[in-house]
């Protein structure tokens, strides 16, 4: 993802026609839309993964009250954006009633941003849940990227957890939030990320043998975002002892029992979860990925996930559905400086696809945050 530090800031296949046209969530919209920031500090010591920032910048999407006047809100240069980031009215108030509503929190893909899933912020608000999505440190367009960041993955789960701990206690949100109403959603990375918080525990030595097997495949590679990663990565592991002391506790458990259902799109580094770990996860978990992603292939990453998850539902979008379809929509601008993350395939609506997986996410969340 480019870095805009300068940006306010079961399986089952679908048609190929709901590709190419638009659809509609579950419901029309319920609410207004209203986004506002935190800076989330931690008190106790913290693996800030090499970051400038020692904080957990967060953008909060919430129902608003009817008089709130919703913006189009953009990510990149203010004449020129790159990517839509939905329509909102910052600090708008909360909308007075229901009392409570049910609170996601987000997790970005590798070098994205809390804003670049702010498709998935914004449909949640509207339809009557609370959205928080985090800036992972050293892992978001927003400053330097750092090797530590895009190494120490399952930092990423405790991340979220102190989102929740802040947003419960966040004098506007916390009286409106339902405490056992508590749910994720993530992509890509952040989709491994759910598969951490729900349970299941990270194998460092299982993904690198996998990658060292005849399996090997594009989730071994260096991530377009960090070309050089694979080899900083083996130089952290030899050489940097704080990250050494930090790879002594990616087998740790970094559920939070709070999560009572994740959602994951296009999830990677399934081969870093031995199937024993997997069978472990006990919430209810829904895996949505794009039949043409060449960055996350489906085998080794949503279907292995599906396949030795409990219940687990998978649904795989057809036709040119790529890995970076779940990103937010491009500008023209967008299209013409960042093709890789914005050339969609020919019979590709990106809007549409995001319509539909939200729609699979309102009702997944709506059947499990009962």
């Amino acid at each position: 993802m480019i870095r805009l530090a300068a940006v306010p800031v079961m399986a089952a296949f679908l048609l190929p026609s709901t590709v190419s046209h638009a659809t509609q969530t579950q419901e029309k919209p319920q609410f207004k839309v209203g986004v506002q920031n935190r800076t989330l500090t931690v008190d106790q010591p913290y693996d800030w993964r090499g970051a400038a920032t020692h904080a957990l910048t967060t953008v909060i999407w919430y129902p608003a009250e009817a008089a709130a006047v919703e913006k189009p809100q953009w990510i990149g240069p203010s004449q020129s954006p790159l990517f839509s980031a939905g329509s909102a009215a910052p600090e708008a108030p909360l909308v007075a009633s229901p009392a409570k509503f049910p609170l996601i929190v987000l997790s970005h893909g590798t070098g994205g941003s809390a804003l670049s899933i702010a498709w998935i912020g914004t449909a949640l608000a509207a339809h009557g849940y609370i959205a928080a999505a985090v800036n992972h440190p050293g892992n978001n367009a927003t400053e330097a990227y750092t090797a530590q960041g895009f190494s120490t993955w399952w930092e990423r789960a405790r991340d979220l957890s102190v989102v929740i701990d802040r947003m419960l206690a966040d004098p506007t949100f916390g009286p409106r939030i339902d405490s056992h109403r508590i749910g994720a959603e993530g992509f890509s990375l952040g989709g491994y990320t759910m598969i951490e918080i729900a349970g299941g525990t990270t194998d460092v030595d299982a993904y690198l043998a996998f990658c060292k097997s005849p399996r090997a495949d594009a989730i071994c590679q260096s991530p377009p975002e960090f070309p050089d990663l694979v080899g900083q990565f083996n130089k952290l592991r030899d050489t940097d002892p704080e990250f050494q002391a930090a790879l002594r506790h990616a087998g740790d458990s970094y559920r939070d029992p709070r999560v009572r259902a994740v959602f994951a799109l296009a999830p990677a580094l399934g081969p870093a979860f031995t199937p024993a770990s997997l069978r472990r996860i006990a919430i209810p978990v829904e895996i949505v990925a794009g039949a043409s992603d060449p960055i996350v292939p489906l085998a080794s990453s949503a279907r292995y996930f599906a396949a030795h998850i409990p219940g687990a539902k998978l649904v795989i979008l057809p036709g040119g559905v790529a890995h970076y379809t779940f990103l937010d929509s491009c500008t023209d601008a967008g299209r013409k400086r960042l093709p890789q993350l914005c050339a969609d395939a020919p019979d590709v609506n990106r809007d549409a696809i995001h319509a539909r997986a939200n729609d699979l996410a309102l009702g997944f969340f709506a059947a499990h945050l009962k």
